[in-house]
């Protein structure tokens, strides 16, 4: 359970850093029109599909910032939630005693 639960937070951090890397490129007004760009984009913009216009500030970047930065956030929280539980769903290894007998 415990490799189960490294998993999913490796999964949870790695959402996040493609929903960031995301964010930065459009703050740093990247290329869209370059292949790499353009993938991470719509592959950021795809994992932040439910939490689109949650915000509405008027500037394009603002609302990508904040809108793609909650999403990231959340993946972080419930990734973090969920391997929590798994852990704790995990059995206990017998617990050895260090005592010495005097």
């Amino acid at each position: 359970m415990i490799a189960i639960a490294r998993l999913v937070r490796l999964a949870a951090g790695l959402v996040a850093l493609v929903i960031v890397v995301g964010i930065a490129l459009v703050l740093l007004d990247a290329n869209m029109g370059n292949v790499i760009v353009r993938d991470i984009h719509d592959a950021a913009s795809f994992l932040v599909g439910p939490f689109k216009h949650v915000f509405s500030p008027k500037s394009h970047k603002v609302d990508i910032a904040v809108n793609w930065g909650l999403a990231a956030v959340v993946y972080l929280l419930v990734g973090s939630l969920i391997a929590g539980m798994l852990v704790r769903m995990a059995p206990r290894g017998a617990v050895r005693s260090r005592t010495a007998a005097v």
